[in-house]
C-alpha cells in the first residue's frame, strides 16, 4: 500500500515499507521497548528480532491517506506496560504525522513478550 498526495509540484508517493522503518526506529528509541517481536506460524515461538529486520514485527495500512500501524514488541520486565504503550503511540504519532503529512488514525500494539534488562 502507498500513501499519496498531490502538490503544486507533482505527486508525492509514500510506501507503507518506508513508513514502518521510521516508526520502528522512533519505537526502540522509547524507554521500555526492547525490540520487535515475530511469531513463528510453524511452531508458535516469538523471538526477538534484529535492527536489520524490525519492520516484520510491524504493519502498516493505508486507507485514504489515514494511517493504521500494528505493533509487535517486546517489554522490559518492571516497567508499566501502559506507561510503555502510551509513550509509544505519542512518539510515533508525532514522527510520522510530522515526516509524511499523513494522519495516524490507529496504533495497535501487541505485547508478545516480557524481558529481563541487565
Amino acid at each position: 500500500m502507498k500513501g499519496t498526495y498531490t502538490t503544486d509540484y507533482g505527486k508525492i508517493v509514500i510506501d507503507s515499507g518506508v513508513i514502518a522503518k521510521m516508526a520502528g526506529m522512533k519505537a526502540l528509541g522509547c524507554f521500555g521497548i526492547v525490540g520487535m517481536a515475530a511469531l513463528s506460524k510453524r511452531d508458535g515461538i516469538v523471538k526477538l528480532l534484529t535492527r536489520n529486520s524490525l519492520t516484520k514485527g510491524i504493519r502498516v495500512t493505508i486507507e485514504e491517506n489515514e494511517i493504521c500501524i500494528d505493533f509487535h514488541v517486546i517489554v522490559a520486565y518492571g516497567v508499566s506496560i501502559a506507561t510503555i504503550c502510551e509513550n509509544l503511540v505519542d512518539a510515533v504519532t508525532y514522527q510520522v504525522e510530522s515526516a509524511t503529512g499523513f494522519k495516524v488514525r490507529k496504533i495497535n500494539i501487541f505485547v508478545e513478550g516480557v524481558r529481563v534488562i541487565d
